[in-house]
């Protein structure tokens, strides 16, 4: 399941707009100039996504594979693969969001072309493989209190759910090959975080059922920095489906046959040596990242957690993403506590991902908070230049929460320097990018509002 505190794209910017120690509503701030308010512009979407392609050589992405395949995210063993077998069917129960049926039909697109799936899309009401049910958070809460969103086996509805959720049923390590899954969705939050639930649990229903922290390119990872799936996720999921593995395969058994379809189908990892030793994620530091992030902890114990999470992955020599995520987590929580520990954190996270994925995702969310460190200080030349470098990463990745965020940034840094006539165009962008990453107008509006208050 897509854990809430981490679902939503625009959890990472909400603190960002906070660069003193005063509460954001203590703040001096503009409001958002009435013609903007009256004159929302029509939605952004984002088209067809053209993923980085995997950079890592195939014996690593094999042990990549057999670790997502055949674990659940508490640490249980799978005995057994499962997966459809046969052309696969996918249906929507009427009600959902506007946007989810296109945003549905571009990922069936590419499941079709990037992993090579038989998946096509039915009328709801006749019998399919793959259920997507949507209902209003809070409703779905009372059953899954810490699920942005999630997937089950053996189920096609809502109702049936409920009625067996405490049964065996519910258990995937039962399963060996699949056959009905549903997949339920937040109907109420922004178009954004609909679509993001919607790729990693399809994806679920399809392959994988484990996230691991260790992996900087794939949404199957909770730090939930990837919004779509990725190049990564693509093949991981081509080799899901492979003809060579069927359901019911053991690990060893998969194990034998991984590297010749990994050849096969990804040519340009038949680099280097052996997959080199991962170091398992301490269970203490996916615990003190849960406390730092999940819902119910006071700031003070989130720090604490955040910290924790430094010195465990440092003590462990974990030198990879789980100790940037660490250091991005206590710059997040520091951030309306201790100014400088939290620009330190950012730029502690910076430098190890300018080294694990430069250019990515993970930079440009921390350019977007030493953007709004830059703009609060007066420095608006260097606003514009750290929102400006991470514009192509959010706009590859698609996160039009981060992008819209970027944009407000720089509009605000263009009127600081007198070019009003640039500024509002760039907020007009924003906005439109806003309506997908955020939501209603509302709350675009109170976003532009909040980032105005940034500037001095």
């Amino acid at each position: 399941m897509r854990l809430l505190v981490l679902s939503a794209a625009s959890a990472w910017v909400l603190a960002g707009c906070v660069a003193s120690n005063a509460p954001l509503g203590e703040m001096p701030e503009r409001r958002m100039p009435p013609a903007i308010a009256q004159a929302v512009p029509v939605m952004n979407q984002f088209g067809a996504p053209e993923p980085a392609p995997v950079t890592r050589s195939n014996s690593q992405i094999a042990a990549d594979f057999l670790e997502l395949s055949f674990q659940m995210e508490s640490g249980r063993e799978i005995a057994r693969l499962s997966r459809f077998e046969g052309p696969v069917t996918i249906a929507v129960v009427p009600g959902g969001p506007a946007t989810l049926s296109a945003d549905l039909d571009r990922l069936i697109d590419r499941l079709r072309r990037e992993a090579r799936i038989d998946i096509r899309r039915v009328a709801h009401g006749q019998d399919a493989n793959i259920t997507v049910e949507t209902l209003p958070r809070d409703r779905m809460q009372r059953i899954v209190p810490e699920a942005a969103c999630f997937v089950v086996p053996r189920v096609t509805s809502w109702a049936e759910f409920r009625r067996a959720r405490n049964s065996r049923d519910m258990d995937w390590t039962t399963l060996e090959t699949r056959d009905r899954v549903a997949v339920f969705l937040p109907n109420d939050v922004a178009p954004q975080e609909v679509r993001d639930c919607l790729h990693e649990e399809v994806a679920q229903a399809l392959g994988p059922l484990n996230d691991l922290y260790r992996l900087p390119d794939s949404i199957f990872n909770d730090d939930n920095f990837h919004a779509v799936l990725t190049g990564f996720d693509m093949l991981i999921l081509r080799a899901y489906y492979d003809p060579a593995i069927r359901s019911g395969m053991t690990r060893a058994e998969v194990a034998a046959v991984l590297p010749g379809i990994l050849a096969r189908i990804n040519p340009r990892g038949q680099v280097g040596g052996g997959a080199g030793a991962e170091v398992a994620t301490p269970r203490a530091w996916i615990e003190a990242v849960e406390t730092a992030l999940g819902p119910g902890t006071r700031d003070g114990l989130r720090v604490a957690a955040a910290e924790r999470a430094v010195a465990i992955a440092q003590a462990e020599g974990l030198t990879d993403s789980r100790l940037a995520f660490s250091y991005f987590a206590l710059g997040r929580l520091a951030l309306g506590i201790d100014v400088e520990r939290s620009v330190n954190a950012f730029l502690a996270a910076s430098e190890l991902y300018d080294r694990i994925a430069p250019g990515g995702i993970h930079a440009a969310h921390i350019d977007m908070q030493l953007a709004a460190f830059a703009l609060s200080s007066g420095r608006a030349e260097d606003a514009l230049s750290l929102s400006g470098r991470a514009m192509p990463a959010a706009t590859r990745a698609q996160n039009a929460a981060l992008l819209s965020t970027l944009l407000m940034i720089r509009a605000e840094a263009l009127e600081a320097l007198g070019r009003a006539s640039e500024a509002r165009q760039v907020r007009l962008d924003s906005l439109a990018w806003g309506r997908y990453g955020f939501g209603n107008s509302a709350v675009v509006g109170a976003r532009l509002t909040e980032v105005a208050a940034l500037s001095p």
